[in-house]
């Protein structure tokens, strides 16, 4: 650099003396430099740097230099000397006796530099101080004018570069000092950063210890705390939410905790929580208990309501959440009690008055009226008068009381469901006495059946004898209702075959509810049964009476009466006798409808009878007239009729009936 060039060229002696920087005065700048300093005021500072640098000699060691510096104000701040004040320099020289060797003022004097230190002993090689300078003026004045006129040029020519670099220099020094500032806060972060990593690491140090600690103490307390706890949302769900089937969860949940809880309590390992707990379930059981029993009286109310229909609400709002009773008779037996004891009663009411509006429509069925000339022996003459309806047409004019006819299909039909109320109440044809006694009691089967069922899924906290009994008490008024029917039905009738049929109708109802394995109508059904065998028996016995009421008036007035030909005797016909075809018929009858029936039933009895009387009136007729042969020949014709019309009939009375009509035939061929 040409910095190190200047210096090589310095003078090695020592510094030089300038008389010039002594002067209290400030400097005159030179004439040369004028102009580059008034252009660029701003950078005066910058320039007399330039310039003291650019100075080819060793003078920057000097003490003049160096007291020039320190003492004299900067040229920036620098006044003009005034025009009569005469120049220090030549001042200076005038002192020292060099008047007239006045320094150059060249601008090279101007780029005096700053000594960089300040030499204490100089070696004046005993020379005086005159001698001195001017021994070494010379050859320094010489190189130095020489030099500095080379060196002012050459910055004349470069000062925009220096200044430009110097520029650059600066804007770098601005930079730097950024760049610095930037790292000493990116160092200040980094370690606050590292600060804080460090804390993170130790932090997560003592958590992932907490959450080690707190899965050992979880695997540990972790069961016996489930069973005691109960979480909020089931709480909440008991005590506010709707009743479903969520809310059945959440009860069977707590009543699981409760029984857990309760068995820890009442055990020796008892301990605070499960004491603290225990207050708590029992106000959640309350608050259950409360919201079940709501539910439950609503439910029974809701069965109050006109046109409702029991099993809907039966099957989709009382099973369904059957649970609920259960619960319900493990907190409060009490309070059980007294909603099965409502809803008894309201069942009660319930079937009561539906079982009355069914049964004032069936009393609306036309059935055939009831005679008392309907019997074996009783007067043709009379038979079927007064029975006309409000059509002008008899209402017995289709029905024979003693053939079965079609009526037995009643037993065999296979549709099980009973004639509604409306149809009930539009019919208009005739029907024998047992269809509204079959259409009643298949309703009531049907409904104990499906109540029966109901009970015992709903209720079955309690036994079956006590859901047995409290379905009796449901359905007493309806089973008195149905017995009422029965007697209105049979009180005055003389149609044996259809007191039969209820017979075999209501057998059929008990082996059903067998099967079904309902035990509640039991008692109706015996009921029953005692009313219509006892009247069945009557019915026969008015038959047996009516035979031997004809046998007693055998006299020929009597059997003119009875004969086929319309006042003719026996004694010009071997015919069969009518009442033969009506014995004949209702012999059928009878033994079709007991084909199945058992030694136990008092059909038998009562048909030996009624065969008797018809044999002991054969007899009597017989006998009346004619010859042997020809009452052989009416016997024959008689029991051949009756052993005609029964052969389809099959069974145990069958089979004794037909035997012994073949030992009366074969009785009658031997008297032949």
């Amino acid at each position: 650099m040409w910095l190190d060039r200047i210096s090589g060229h310095a003078t090695p002696s020592g510094p030089q003396f300038d008389s010039r920087s002594s002067s209290p005065l400030p400097r005159r700048t030179s004439s040369r430099l004028a102009p580059t300093q008034n252009n660029r005021p701003a950078s005066s500072r910058q320039g007399s740097a330039l310039s003291l640098l650019s100075t080819p000699n060793d003078s920057s060691t000097s003490l003049a230099a160096t007291a020039r510096e320190v003492s004299s104000p900067k040229p920036s701040a620098a006044r003009p000397r005034p025009s009569d004040v005469a120049d220090p320099l030549e001042v200076l020289n005038g002192i020292i006796g060099k008047q007239g060797k006045t320094r150059d003022s060249s601008p090279a004097s101007v780029a005096e530099v700053k000594p960089s230190e300040l030499v204490e002993d100089i070696d004046f090689h005993g020379l005086s101080l005159e001698d001195f300078i001017a021994e070494e003026e010379q050859p320094r004045r010489a190189w130095q004018s020489d030099v500095g006129a080379q060196t002012i040029q050459q910055f004349e020519k470069e000062r925009d570069k220096f200044q430009d670099l110097h520029s650059a220099i600066t804007g770098c020094d601005d930079v730097s000092k950024s760049v610095e500032m930037y790292l000493n806060d990116f160092q200040n972060e980094l370690g606050a950063v590292s600060a804080e990593i460090e804390s993170l690491q130790s932090r997560s140090i003592q958590l992932n210890a907490m959450l080690e600690n707190r899965r050992n103490v979880e695997q540990l307390l972790g069961p016996a705390v489930e069973e005691i706890s109960l979480s909020p949302k089931t709480v909440r769900l008991v005590a506010e939410g709707p009743i479903d089937e969520n809310w059945v969860k959440a009860l069977n949940e707590i009543e699981t905790r409760t029984a857990s809880i309760e068995a820890k309590a009442s055990g020796t390992n008892s301990s605070k929580s499960i004491e603290d707990v225990r207050p708590l379930l029992g106000d959640i059981k309350k608050k259950a208990v409360e919201r079940i029993r709501d539910y439950l009286v609503s439910q029974i109310r809701a069965l109050r309501s006109p046109n409702i229909n029991a099993q809907i609400i039966q099957q989709q709002r009382l099973v369904k959440f059957k649970d609920l009773y259960g619960y319900i008779s493990r907190a409060h037996p009490t309070l059980t009690g007294e909603i099965t004891q409502a809803y008894i009663n309201t069942m009660r009411w319930y079937y009561l008055s539906h079982f009355t509006r069914y049964h004032q429509a069936l009393e609306k069925i036309k059935v055939y009226p009831s005679d008392r000339n309907e019997v074996l022996g009783g007067d043709p003459s009379s038979h079927k008068t007064g029975n006309i309806v409000p059509g002008g047409r008899a209402g017995s004019a289709a029905h024979d009381p003693f053939s079965l006819g079609r009526r037995v299909d009643i037993l065999r039909a296979g549709n099980q469901m009973a004639i509604s109320s409306y149809l009930a109440e539009e019919d208009n044809a005739f029907h024998g006495l047992e269809v509204p006694f079959r259409n009643f009691n298949l309703a009531l089967l049907d409904n104990v059946s499906a109540e029966y069922s109901f009970m015992t899924e709903m209720f079955s906290t309690l036994g079956f004898q006590q859901i047995s009994r409290k379905a009796v008490e449901i359905f007493e008024p309806v089973f008195t209702l149905g017995q009422a029917l029965t007697k209105h039905l049979i009180e005055q009738t003389t149609d044996a075959l259809g007191v039969l049929i209820c017979v075999r109708l209501n057998q059929q109802a008990a082996f059903e509810l067998q099967r079904r394995k309902v035990p509640v109508a039991d008692s109706y059904v015996n009921g029953t049964n005692m009313q219509l065998w006892p009247r069945f028996q009557v019915i026969m016995d008015t038959q047996c009476e009516s035979l031997k009421r004809v046998a007693a008036n055998t006299g020929r007035s009597a059997v003119s009466a009875l004969s086929l030909a319309g006042g003719d005797d026996l004694n010009k016909s071997s015919a069969p006798h009518f009442l033969t075809q009506r014995f004949g018929q209702l012999l059928h009858g009878i033994l079709v409808l007991s084909s199945e029936a058992g030694d136990d039933e008092p059909v038998a009895n009562s048909l030996g009878r009624l065969t008797t009387e018809f044999d002991n009136l054969l007899a009597k007729l017989s006998r009346i007239g004619g010859d042997a042969k020809r009452r052989e020949r009416f016997l024959y014709n008689n029991y051949s009729l009756v052993l005609a019309i029964i052969s389809d009939t099959h069974g145990k009375l069958a089979t004794e009936q037909k035997q012994h009509l073949e030992d009366m035939l074969k009785n009658v061929g031997k008297r032949g």
